[in-house]
């Protein structure tokens, strides 16, 4: 095994006079299966052809370092969007970027596609194809509100003047598009492949359906909520329609259908590709995302999740595509034979890790339904609940010779589990795979909060916590939950901050770091965000959009820090018709007696 090139003389090491394709990455080239670029790069190795890597250009010599490739580049801004790796919920500038060797920050350009693009152009030509992809163009491939600039933004393929776009897991198209090059069909001519789209000027001969026009959705938000609810409705290769969107006079952006489902088969010969599993030696001072998912296991991809504030609908989709427990174990095989390790897996899931298996029968036919939702406020009466196969693969894992132990860490729906009538995935859950931590994902506790976040009733949550506490005292371990919340999601008022505060407060938990709600483009919530609208029934929501409204609600969810004690005092004071509260107007001080007696009043003691 060996990385792949990286400047001219690894080219001449490998006697390349031309590569077939050079890609270019936002990220530092880490050779790892959770890493796009090395994903895509390794998939066009195994298929015949040369390819060279970019990371990080920062001048016209970094672009053309590897020379001109013979049937194009490929571009991708990173595994995070440009813009959320660069900026904090609140628009202020991050000091570093685990992605980017030493996590020094400053290493890829906002709208790092736009930039990478404009740049190939104006160094390689206009007949240079281009081929865009990876999170930061999957969720812009129609117009799209920019919550950094505040306004809508048409299509990226528009802004980049890309040749073609691969929406979603790029595994499936890349596949075709390779295919067709080996026929020596140009990437210009490859119009119609499922998981891509491309800009046309004649619709004529294509029966899609018609989303509102950029133009359109820029001046009318009930518009805007119309596009998106078509665009979320077909994201499912088994049952979307075609999309077209008019950018401008005549131009449109044309979403040919999703691409199909990776089969079992097909996911174990992504995941068995010779990556190296580390970083490129190139970075002295390494690359800090590596740490905690070298030893790591893909276990599956997509999630059904349908959180109103997560992207997976729309770029992996919500349809579970997982690898067989052979190609798991052998992984973890390969992983205990690497000498820097010590014996700890430190993960086997995927966007949610207990979801290995697809929701029901009818999907794995139809298509996941355009008009239900799996799980969440209101569970499907078919969902399937069943740990069975996951848990017999996180049992193959421990047996593994030179594992210690086998960590799940990419986030369990305790939903889900307590779902479950066969406890053996709690109950092992508990005793063999959890690093002192559980990590679970509430993201509040009123209910009409949540239900606007399509999650679970908040006595789901209660329930597991007590469950999960039960759980640890009769096996005799210190091991506790790590709950995460959502300050100022769309639908949160300020008395509904209080009511989460005042839970907080109840368990004694101040969380040191909160997340504010991150309008990125092309989820639920965004759209709230944008609209002041819910896109369903096209009803008003409140949104806490200015900077006064957020800072107060992640004030009260950070509530012990002492400069966020005025702030809370006066919000609580400030309730109406609340006889708990004995705070005086304005009174900056902040008593934790006072506002023990005040929390109790819903939560009663601990859990």
């Amino acid at each position: 095994m060996a990385f792949l090139p990286i400047c001219r003389e690894d080219l001449e090491e490998r006697g390349i006079s031309e590569l077939d394709f050079v890609y270019i990455s936002g990220d530092a080239y880490v050779d790892h299966p959770s890493f796009g670029t090395a994903v895509i790069a390794r998939i066009i190795e195994n298929k015949g052809f040369s390819v060279g890597i970019i990371a990080q250009p920062m001048c016209d010599a970094d672009y053309k370092k590897l020379g001109t490739p013979r049937l194009g580049f490929m571009v991708g801004s990173g595994v995070v969007d440009s813009m959320v790796n660069n900026y904090t919920a609140a628009k202020r500038r991050r000091s570093t970027d685990d992605y980017s060797e030493g996590g020094v920050a400053g290493k890829r350009p906002d709208r790092a596609l736009n930039v990478y693009c404009q740049n190939l152009r104006r160094l390689f030509g206009k007949e240079i194809p281009i081929v865009i992809g990876g999170i930061e163009g999957s969720l812009r491939r129609f117009a799209h509100y920019d919550y950094w600039a505040d306004r809508v933004f048409p299509s990226i393929l528009v802004t980049t003047g890309a040749d073609l776009l691969i929406y979603g897991m790029g595994e499936a198209p890349l596949f075709e598009i390779l295919r067709l090059s080996e026929k020596n069909v140009p990437i210009s001519k490859m119009k119609n492949i499922r998981g891509t789209a491309v800009l046309t000027d004649d619709i004529s001969s294509i029966e899609a359906e018609i989303l509102p026009s950029f133009d359109e959705i820029s001046k009318d938000k009930i518009a805007y909520c119309k596009a998106f609810n078509l665009e979320s409705k077909n994201t499912d290769g088994r049952n979307a329609s075609v999309l077209v969107q008019e950018q401008s006079k005549g131009v449109y952006a044309l979403q040919n259908l999703p691409a199909l489902p990776l089969t079992e088969k097909e996911m174990d010969y992504v995941a068995s590709l010779p990556y190296e599993r580390r970083a490129h030696p190139v970075y002295k001072m390494g690359v800090p995302a590596i740490t905690e998912i070298q030893f790591s296991i893909n276990s599956h991809k997509g999630c059904f999740g349908g959180c109103s504030f997560c992207a997976i609908n729309f770029h992996q989709g919500r349809a579970i595509q997982s690898r067989s427990k052979e190609n798991i174990v052998a992984e973890a095989e390969k992983i205990a034979s690497m000498p820097e390790f010590k014996g700890y897996i430190h993960d086997v899931g995927g966007p949610s890790a207990n979801f290995y298996q697809p929701s029901c029968e009818n999907q794995l036919k139809n298509g996941m339904c355009k008009n239900r939702q799996c799980i969440g406020s209101t569970p499907c009466k078919n969902l399937r609940v069943s740990h069975e196969k996951y848990l017999d693969v996180l049992r193959a894992v421990r047996q593994v010779k030179g594992v210690k132990k086998v960590f799940v860490r990419s986030g369990v729906r305790f939903d889900y589990v307590q779902m479950d009538k066969d406890p053996s995935f709690f109950n092992e859950l508990c005793k063999y795979h959890i690093s002192g931590q559980l990590k679970i994902a509430p993201e509040h506790v009123s209910k009409g909060v949540l239900k606007n976040m399509n999650k679970p009733d908040p006595k789901m949550y209660f329930e597991f916590a007590k469950r999960f506490e039960q759980k640890n005292k009769e096996l005799h371990l210190k091991q506790f939950l790590v709950p995460y919340f959502i300050s100022s999601h769309p639908c949160c008022t300020t008395e509904d901050a209080v009511e989460l505060t005042k839970y907080l407060k109840s368990i004694g938990y101040c969380p040191e770091q909160v997340q504010d709600f991150y309008p990125t483009p092309s989820t639920k919530s965004t759209c709230e965000f944008y609209t002041g609208l819910n896109p369903d029934t096209l009803e008003p929501i409140f949104v806490a959009k200015s900077s006064k409204d957020k800072q107060i609600q992640k004030a009260l969810l950070q509530w012990r820090k002492k400069e966020n004690q005025e702030i809370v005092g006066r919000v609580l004071n400030s309730e109406k018709n609340k006889k708990e509260s004995s705070y005086k107007k304005n009174d900056a001080s902040f008593s934790h007696q006072k506002f023990d007696r005040y929390s109790k009043n819903k939560f009663g003691k601990k859990y």
